[in-house]
């Protein structure tokens, strides 16, 4: 127990550069708090004490604006980076040094009994406000992206954004040495590169057949930005 309690509060050290002291640390991280309650409230589930472990999810709750359903089971080392808004349903499973950001839900799609919510491999990072629904499994050393629902397994070591999620493959995996994949802004625009090949496909074929090139009010994306003649907004 000892052991985990030492591994959950590095694992605030290490994936938050705000994290100070101990002692802050111990104090201000509901995310940590919320682990801890989690985990008194899973012995007591199985332990049989299971409305005495609802409870004390319940409690931990109304705490930290965490809710983690006392069945979920959770590794080591997860850290819930500010937390609130943070849901974790009865079935789900979590491996070791998992990351989640707050407004992310882990979530069944199912009113039937037994398995139902998502399982994430070691190392995931989930961002902030995304919805990871049905009984999926998300690979190891994968990266959610903010705001993306995903609703399909994902292999290990792959990106996901959008709605619903598109899965990219990364060419250069990461590793489990690897420091933690927090890098946010680095995510694919899966539709805008599709977009973009597109109108670059069209104005070639439209310069083949009629010898000349058009100006349409919809141009390929210049440096990350979207130019035209009128947009509204």
């Amino acid at each position: 127990m000892l052991d985990t309690i030492r591994r959950d509060i590095r694992s605030v050290f290490e994936r938050d550069p705000a994290a100070r002291t101990t002692l802050e640390v111990l104090l201000c991280y509901p995310g940590l708090h919320a682990v801890w309650g989690y985990r008194i409230a899973h012995w007591l589930w199985i332990h049989r004490l299971r409305l005495l472990g609802r409870w004390v999810s319940h409690v931990v709750r109304g705490l930290t604006g965490i809710e983690i359903h006392p069945g979920a089971q959770i590794g080591p080392g997860l850290f819930i980076d500010h937390g609130m808004g943070v849901v974790i349903g009865e079935t789900t499973e979590i491996g070791a040094d998992v990351t989640l950001y707050h407004g992310v839900t882990l979530g069944g799609v199912s009113l039937a009994k037994g398995k139902r919510h998502p399982t994430l491999g070691d190392r995931v990072v989930v961002g902030a406000g995304a919805k990871v629904l049905g009984p999926i499994e998300i690979g190891s050393d994968s990266r959610i992206g903010a705001n993306a629902v995903v609703v399909k397994p994902v292999p290990p070591n792959s990106v996901v954004v959008g709605v619903p999620g598109q899965i990219v493959t990364r060419s250069k995996p990461h590793r489990p040495t690897d420091a933690p994949d927090l890098d946010h802004s680095r995510l694919p625009d899966t539709i805008g590169a599709t977009v973009a090949a597109l109108l670059e496909r069209v104005a070639a074929l439209e310069q083949r057949l009629d010898g000349h090139e058009r100006h349409p009010t919809l141009h390929p994306p210049e440096q990350g930005v979207w130019r035209g003649e009128d947009f509204s907004i």
